[in-house]
C-alpha cells in the first residue's frame, strides 16, 4: 500500500524519483522451514532473485530501475489483488515484457549476495528491528536518512497523503526522531489492481 501511495500520489505531485530495492522477508525474519510463513516468504524470495537479474542486465540504472518496478507491480498485483501464489517467473516476465530467460535466477542462489547487499544498505539507515516497507531519501545536508514506514491499510485521498509525505520528509531532518505508532485498525484495501 505503501508503494502504491508513494507511485500513484507522491511522485507525480512532489517530483520524487523512486529507486527500488528489495527487502528479502525470509533472510529478515529467517522463518524455521516448517512454518507456515517459511513457503510464502521463500517464493517471494525467489522472485527477487529474477528482479535482481534484470536489473544487472540493463543498459542503465535508470532502465534497470523501471524494469524493477514492472516486476515489482506485476508480481504484487498477483500476490496482493488476484491472492495468486501459483505464478511462474516465466509469465510475469512475459506479462510485463521483458526477456524470459531472467527466470533461471529464480532457482540461483548466486543472486542472493546482491539481494542480501541491498537490503542490508536500507537497514543501515533505519536498524535491524524493523520490517517493510523502507523509504529513504537525502536530507538537506546530504546524507541519506531512512524510515521504517508509513506503514497503511489502504492510500490515503491525495491531500491527506501529500500532506503526509510532507510531514515525512520534514521528520527526516530531525536527528532526534525515531518512532511514530498507532495501533492497527482495519484490514487491508488495496484498491482497484494497478493498471
Amino acid at each position: 500500500m505503501t508503494a502504491r501511495w508513494v507511485v500513484d500520489d507522491v511522485k507525480p505531485a512532489r517530483d520524487v524519483n523512486v529507486t527500488w530495492r528489495p527487502i528479502s522477508l525470509l533472510f529478515k525474519n529467517e522463518p524455521p522451514e516448517d512454518s507456515d510463513y517459511h513457503g510464502p516468504a521463500y517464493f517471494t524470495h525467489r522472485l527477487l532473485r529474477v528482479m535482481e537479474s534484470v536489473k544487472a542486465a540493463a543498459t542503465t540504472p535508470e532502465h534497470g530501475n523501471d524494469e524493477v518496478f514492472e516486476l515489482y507491480w506485476e508480481m504484487g498485483s498477483r500476490i496482493h489483488h488476484d491472492r495468486n501464489r501459483d505464478f511462474t517467473a516465466t509469465e510475469v516476465l512475459e506479462a510485463v515484457g521483458l526477456d524470459t530467460s531472467h527466470a533461471a535466477a529464480f532457482d540461483d542462489d548466486s543472486w542472493d549476495g546482491a539481494i542480501r547487499s541491498g537490503m542490508d544498505d536500507g537497514l543501515s539507515l533505519v536498524g535491524t528491528d524493523v520490517g517493510t516497507p523502507i523509504i529513504a531519501m537525502k536530507r538537506p545536508d546530504g546524507d541519506r536518512a531512512g524510515y521504517f514506514g508509513p506503514v497503511i491499510n489502504k492510500k490515503p485521498d491525495v491531500d491527506k497523503g501529500l500532506a503526509m509525505w510532507d510531514g515525512l520528509v520534514a521528520l527526516m531532518d530531525v536527528d532526534s526522531f525515531f518512532e511514530l505508532k498507532r495501533t492497527r485498525s482495519g484490514g487491508l484495501e488495496f484498491g482497484d489492481r494497478p493498471t
